[in-house]
């Protein structure tokens, strides 16, 4: 009699890590699962290729790669003699996996533009609520996780805290791929020193260098990756194109649009239109870049000047000009700006918001008012890492730093 061997202990070869191995079959079905393959073509960082060439890794890799780490942090818990029992373990595995799931492409921006009072959050429980009537409930205890409702609180922080396997994982893979080596930590003794104190995650105190180095990486990647003042404009861009395309779309003007794409351009979906209707879901399910960027390229020829402009300017990386600075700018600067673009498109006033954009962007590399990152002593004295660490002090940690921006076209 021949054995017939299971196929779904795959193992993926990742750029970051190495090998990484589907633990077990509902894993994969999950991997599988037309959701969560979506995520192949959506892009983890946006637009932010746009600046950084190498960034077109996408938010599969991202869930892989945060699974993995969680695999590491769970065998680290368990050799430490704290009790995860195997339910729970697979638990954490899917609700790591399946924490972006709800992302749409470029997601932010979408938020902002065509969908409406949606977060991601909310799409990715709702989602993880689909999978588990899927597969007969098995999510059950993920979800329990993910929402932070499980008696061990530990767990969650896992999931979701600020040390959690999510933030390990992109800021080694958004460090790699865009080549900002500030980016990089010992993620890997990072996760060796976890423990657990009073069923909270801590680190022990042989830790703390890393920690120290992970909080000032978390900060640097921020200004030189996500909040660079060139993603801020081509990430403002896009938001400007999907709110100028859905404007015209509510007027009844004939846009080209892939279909899943016009159904958001035309209608305006409730999260209860989420939750109760499955062909607004499903929809959602193939909406990814492609659709936003091939709808964007045909855009470039549309008759509305404002449109057409606007994506000329986004395919060709005609970007906006950007003004950044710590204090608010005033308002007679930007008056003069406005007028100067009022002279130069021929473009009317209540228009002008397209092409002149203004808003503000906060960064804070360690919020001491959420959960705290403890040190644990060998004598059992936890003291948050602000108040243990002899590099960081309190009022570095803590503080916001705001810097506003405002963006137009160049050669004005």
């Amino acid at each position: 009699m021949k054995h017939i061997l299971s196929n779904k202990r795959k193992i993926f070869n990742d750029p970051v890590y190495g090998f990484i191995t589907i633990p077990n079959e509902l894993i994969f079905d999950l991997i599988e699962n037309p959701y969560f393959q979506r995520l192949r073509r959506i892009k983890q960082l946006g637009l932010t290729h746009l600046v950084y060439t190498g960034a077109l890794h996408t938010r599969f890799q991202h869930a892989m790669g945060a699974m993995h780490l969680m695999m590491q942090a769970v065998e680290t818990l368990k050799s430490k003699g704290y009790e995860i029992s195997l339910d729970e373990e697979n638990a954490l595995y899917i609700a790591i996996l399946l924490h972006d799931i709800g992302h749409g492409p470029f997601s932010h921006a979408l938020e902002n533009s065509i969908v409406h009072n949606v977060t991601h959050e909310d799409l990715s429980e709702i989602f993880m609520n689909n999978l588990n009537s899927t597969y007969g409930g098995k999510l059950s205890l993920a979800i329990e996780i993910f929402k932070n409702t499980y008696p061990k609180k530990f767990l969650h922080q896992l999931v979701s805290s600020q040390l959690d396997m999510d933030r390990l994982d992109y800021l080694m893979r958004d460090s790699y791929y865009t080549g900002v080596s500030e980016g990089l930590i010992g993620y890997d003794r990072i996760i060796k020193m976890l423990s657990v104190a009073d069923d909270e995650l801590v680190i022990e105190a042989k830790g703390i260098y890393s920690i120290e180095k992970f909080i000032i990486s978390r900060r640097l990647m921020y200004w030189q990756g996500y909040l660079h003042k060139t993603v801020i404009a081509a990430e403002n861009l896009l938001v400007k194109i999907l709110k100028r395309a859905k404007e015209l779309a509510q007027k009844k003007e004939e846009l080209f649009a892939t279909p899943s794409l016009k159904l958001f351009l035309y209608n305006n979906f409730t999260k209860e239109d989420f939750l109760k209707n499955i062909n607004v879901l499903n929809a959602f399910k193939e909406l990814d870049d492609n659709d936003v960027f091939a709808s964007i390229k045909v855009w470039m020829n549309n008759n509305d000047y404002t449109l057409s402009t606007l994506c000329k300017n986004m395919v060709l990386r005609n970007l906006f000009h950007v003004e950044l600075q710590n204090k608010a700018f005033t308002e007679e600067h930007k008056e003069t700006i406005k007028k100067i673009i009022l002279k130069s498109l021929p473009i009317k006033e209540n228009l002008i918001d397209y092409f002149f954009f203004e808003g503000k962007t906060t960064n804070s590399a360690y919020d001491i008012k959420k959960e705290n990152i403890n040190i644990l002593y060998n004598n059992g004295e936890l003291i948050d890492i602000s108040e243990a660490s002899d590099q960081l002090n309190n009022e570095v940690l803590s503080k916001s730093v705001t810097k506003h921006f405002i963006c137009y076209p160049k050669n004005l």
